[in-house]
């Protein structure tokens, strides 16, 4: 490998919902990471490899910055910290959508109410660190831009940024400019990876995340949050890949739930989860659900461990 080629590992940090999964899904041109309208969607730490002909990113997708209350959440928050430690450059992102909005209901209840503009404890995250980071401003399409060079302003006083990119993740704008700040930041050394791979998951993982993901589209409330998913068996063939998994929730009450009435809701899972596998393997798949009962695993911490949320 020549002696300018560039290789590192960049960390995307961020708020539930604040578009960190849409995000990677731009910047590698492929869907590796699951993403939906709700909040902490996202429960591993996803690796996604970019690779050009001078460069490697090795981007890590994490799991929203919250607070936890229970082991799953806890878990959770091992792998940002993992991450954070990883990386050797970080984004931060910012979601203007959120602050905007946020705003604008702080005017319409108390008109002279000003609008905190800077989240000084995600900004603890990187700022213990002391590695460059990118402020990454994204939904910069859903508002004026007056209001992205108030919050850009306001980052700006509060921590010295290595870069600054306003984006549209959803929309694919700003990701060519982010990718051309970050080769900047990376050091210099050869790629850790086959050019042509995209992640180190296995597949396994891969099809356990399509199904959850079709949990967060298909069921409401708190029942996505309760549930996870088991892959069982998984049988490779030229011709169709065979695929055993269980759906395992918290409470018995919530496996009637999951089923429907006579099988109606778990068969349209099994058929979406089953496209979207089928669309990622590019061959055509059998897919054989269950729903398993594992009474409060969320907060048992070795049933949260057996279940795949481990470092």
């Amino acid at each position: 490998m020549r002696s300018n080629h560039f290789s590192g590992y960049a960390a995307i940090l961020g708020r539930p919902n604040a578009g960190k999964s849409t995000l990677m899904n731009a910047l590698l041109g492929s869907k590796l990471s699951i993403a939906t309208h709700k909040a902490q969607t996202t429960r591993h730490q996803i690796m996604g490899i970019y690779s050009e002909e001078d460069c490697q990113i090795i981007f890590l997708d994490t799991p929203g910055i919250i607070q936890p209350k229970y082991e799953l959440q806890k878990a959770m928050m091992r792998f940002v910290e993992k991450a954070e430690k990883e990386a050797d450059v970080m984004l931060l992102l910012v979601d203007l959508k959120r602050s905007f909005t946020q705003q604008e209901r702080d005017k319409k209840n108390t008109p002279n109410a000003s609008t905190e503009l800077v989240d000084h404890e995600l900004l603890g995250h990187v700022r213990s660190q002391h590695k460059p980071v990118i402020l990454v401003l994204n939904k910069m399409d859903t508002v004026p831009e007056e209001w992205l060079k108030k919050v850009q302003g306001a980052y700006e006083e509060a921590f010295t940024f290595a870069g600054i990119q306003a984006i549209s993740a959803l929309e694919q704008h700003g990701i060519p400019a982010l990718i051309d700040q970050l080769k900047t930041k990376l050091p210099k050394g050869p790629a850790f990876y086959p050019k042509d791979e995209l992640s180190e998951h296995p597949l396994r993982f891969f099809v356990s995340e399509f199904i959850r993901e079709q949990l967060f589209l298909n069921y409401h409330e708190e029942l996505p949050y309760s549930a996870t998913i088991e892959i069982l068996e998984y049988q490779e063939s030229p011709e169709i890949d065979r695929i055993m998994a269980d759906i395992v929730v918290n409470r018995n009450s919530q496996k009637g739930m999951i089923i429907g009435k006579k099988g109606a809701a778990i068969k349209q899972l099994g058929i979406q989860s089953r496209a979207s596998i089928e669309s990622f393997l590019d061959k055509q798949v059998h897919l054989e659900l269950h729903v398993k009962v594992r009474e409060k695993w969320r907060e048992k911490e070795h049933m949260v461990r057996n279940l795949g949320y481990r470092e």
